[in-house]
């Protein structure tokens, strides 16, 4: 057994070291890479533990509060934090296989628990510290909880949710001051420094459960195992073209996947340093501050993150960034044309999920195309299926599960939980569909289109919604947009913009006519905004647009449409 575990550490390393040493050079990657194939693996203690020994002082995790204060981990202190949380969660009597519920901000204790979690075998059900009390009893009972983690200020927001768990619940609090019966984690200090585990881990245990943001639909819950996201998150820092030493800043909420995407695995995988910024509010200005301040050499960040970066001078910021990186949702060809002119740096997008590690991307060395998402990256297959499933240039993203040379990839879940019915359907006949739409270039480059459920027909013309909203955010006026088909009596629906404008801009008849004109003149005839409404976008606790919600909002309208307040029709265009 212990040869097993050493054999599958050595084919891990053997890959990420493939990776690392053809970055830049894309087709010599997909040539020769190839999932490791792990039978017993321990992510922290077989990959983390062993580049701690390697490079025990170099710096792993770097925090910043909102006054500025740091705290540093290097590769050693966390892998001994992690150990000392490791057996102190054993002595508190967590058990390998139960399930914890981990609720922390960006703070060093998230590291150290997800790492000694790891270890230890427990299964991590990351969550936001803003969700409320119903998103708490929910998570408690479909998640089976066993322990939770919070910070001290947040323990009073499970009391009385007991009844909602598999067990009695262990409390863990983070920064003490936390009644009885909640444990303060700074006893784990305590603890034995050297953790040894009582088995193997077998590659296939459940490691992580992720509740979607439930853009369209009640939250799934998504399994990924000791191989799926640890390992899997190899094609993920491969994208991300992530160097050991890199100090590599990812703008992201703890709770949701990009986080342990950026701010974890792979990071971590390449052996570069994590940095993370906690101010009290967001503040464009403080983020380009730290940016040139800091030495930041490697950027990741929502789209909306860059388009509020975008509304200051980028120019007058001297930044160090090697990599700047854009996923979540797709970037627009005019927030990268915007920083590559100001910078000389071209944001790369990337493409996954939950359900995945990075599907497609632009790696470094591949040529960047406007707004496009890239290519499948290295260990996967990827096909665009039409509405009779068959193979086309434009349709669903789905994954060959059987490919003869790469197999099942790896960074795929094995499943939702609790879900047969669900996972047989997104897994028949041998591909797994992610509900998204996508078309492919000549030149093999992939296009986001929109999710499946987003895209609409108007007067029998097919609409992406991400189409237009590129056009709509190059606009000055606009900060953001969303599309959803309108009520029309004539052509079933038409496309209507909601739209959130720039600070300083007047919601007003003006500035509706300027960005409906400017769309006339960029869009064809058969996809132009017919419809335009100032409002705020519902989004996801995870800052996704729910565009179902829109879409609901504008079912119910009466007909024939009238303009409603702030909301402006692109007919009367011609009046003017």
């Amino acid at each position: 057994m212990i040869d097993t575990t050493l054999r599958d550490a050595e084919a891990f390393r053997a890959a990420r070291d493939h990776l690392l040493a053809q970055r830049g050079r894309p087709e010599a990657v997909a040539a020769g890479f190839r999932w490791p194939a792990l039978e017993h693996f321990n992510w922290a203690l077989d990959h983390f533990d062993r580049l701690a020994r390697e490079q025990p002082t170099a710096r792993a995790l770097v925090i910043v509060d909102d006054a500025g204060r740091e705290t540093v981990r290097s590769w050693a202190a966390l892998a001994e934090r992690s150990s000392r949380a490791a057996n102190w969660l054993a002595r508190l009597g967590l058990r390998r296989g139960e399930r914890v519920l981990l609720m922390l901000g960006n703070e060093a204790a998230l590291w150290e628990l997800m790492l000694g979690c790891m270890k230890l075998g427990a299964v991590l059900i990351p969550a936001t510290t803003l969700l409320g009390r119903d998103d708490l009893a929910d998570r408690l009972q479909r998640g089976r909880v066993r322990a939770v983690v919070a910070a001290a200020a947040d323990a009073p927001r499970f009391d009385g949710l007991d009844a909602q768990a598999a067990a009695p619940l262990l409390r863990i609090a983070v920064g003490g001051g936390a009644p009885a019966p909640w444990h303060d984690f700074a006893a784990a200090d305590a603890a034995d420094a050297v953790f040894v585990p009582e088995r193997p881990t077998r590659a296939d245990e459940l490691l992580l459960l992720y509740f979607t943001s439930g853009t369209t639909s009640r939250p799934k819950l998504v399994q990924h195992t000791h191989a799926s996201y640890p390992a899997g998150h190899l094609s993920t820092m491969f994208w991300s073209g992530l160097e050991p030493g890199d100090l590599h800043w990812n703008i992201s909420s703890p709770g949701w996947a990009k986080h342990a995407w950026s701010c974890f695995f792979a990071p971590f995988n390449a052996g570069a340093c994590v940095f993370i910024d906690n101010p009290a509010r967001f503040d464009a200005r403080r983020v380009l501050d730290t940016l040139a301040a800091r030495g930041i050499t490697s950027l990741c960040a929502p789209p909306t993150v860059w388009r509020m970066l975008i509304q200051q001078p980028l120019a007058q910021w001297r930044v160090a960034l090697r990599s700047a990186l854009a996923a979540g949702e797709p970037l627009n060809p005019e927030v990268i044309e915007q920083v590559r002119a100001a910078w000389g740096v071209t944001i790369r997008d990337g493409y996954g999920q939950t359900e995945t590690t990075a599907i497609v991307g632009n790696p470094p060395g591949a040529p960047v195309k406007a707004g496009s998402m890239g290519r499948p990256l290295p260990g996967w297959r990827v096909v665009l299926l039409d509405a009779d499933e068959q193979p086309a240039d434009e349709g669903e993203i789905a994954l060959e599960l059987a490919d003869p040379e790469l197999g099942r990839p790896l960074g795929l879940m094995p499943g939702y939980a609790d879900a047969p019915d669900r996972n047989a359907e997104v897994m028949r006949d041998g591909r797994y569909r992610t509900g998204d739409m996508a078309r492919r270039d000549a030149d093999g480059s992939i296009t986001y289109v929109g999710r499946a459920d987003d895209v609409f027909k108007a007067s029998d013309y097919r609409i992406s919604p991400f189409e237009l909203e590129s056009v709509l955010i190059e606009h000055p006026a606009v900060a953001e947009a969303a599309v959803v088909p309108s009520p029309d009596a004539l052509k079933l629906a038409v496309p209507k913009a909601f739209v959130v404008l720039a600070a300083g801009t007047r919601a007003d008849a003006q500035t509706a006519f300027s960005i409906l004109a400017f769309c006339r003149e960029r869009l064809a005839p058969y996809q132009r905004i017919r419809r335009l409404e100032f409002a705020e976008l519902p989004k996801t606790i995870s800052g996704k647009i729910r565009r179902v919600e829109l879409r609901r909002r504008e079912a119910g309208r009466a007909l024939p449409a009238v303009p409603g307040t702030d909301e402006y029709f692109d007919d009367a265009l011609r009046g003017r």
